[in-house]
């Protein structure tokens, strides 16, 4: 799996030499943003997951910056925010306005239909458990990210010390 990661990554020195990149393109020489080991990983698995439930259009321009600060992986955190791609946003979106509202005790919307138009309607009254709902799951999904690499990777190296 790093093999492909590192196969299908940008090559770093390409991206230093682009100045659209703005403030970005003077940190893209940190190796922590390229490197494939437990540490820039699991912060990649908490930027990324922590982004891709952030309810803005291109997530993307979040996680970069935020694996720049974070010097997690910078295409694993980028990548990750596809989790939430346009095919499984609304479903994502309403489970994280159902858990605000069972937050709030709110009452759901019974009529509630899976369009951007009834969404802009009546976005007066769900905004506070929608956005209620999509802070708990992108904190609770970096947390489990980050410390579900961590896990893996100690098993990992758990089980090749007992192999030896």
């Amino acid at each position: 799996m790093k093999k492909i990661f590192k196969r299908l990554s940008p090559d770093p020195q390409e991206l230093k030499d682009h100045k659209h990149l703005g403030w970005l393109s003077e940190h893209l020489h940190d190796p922590s943003l390229w490197n494939f080991n437990r540490r820039s990983i699991s912060k990649a698995f908490a930027v990324g997951l922590f982004c891709a439930f952030i309810p803005v259009p291109f997530q993307m321009l979040l996680a970069a910056p935020g694996a720049v600060i974070f010097s997690a992986n910078l295409p694993l955190s980028v990548a990750l925010v596809w989790i939430t791609n346009p095919i499984t946003m609304p479903p994502v979106y309403y489970g994280c306005y159902k858990l605000g509202a069972w937050i709030l005790g709110i009452e759901i919307q019974q009529d509630f239909v899976m369009s951007l138009d009834y969404v802009w309607e009546v976005f007066g009254v769900i905004w506070q458990p929608f956005l209620l709902g999509c802070a708990i799951v992108s904190v609770a999904s970096a947390f489990i990210g980050y410390w579900a690499i961590q896990l893996i990777y100690r098993l990992k190296a758990y089980k090749r010390i007992k192999r030896s």
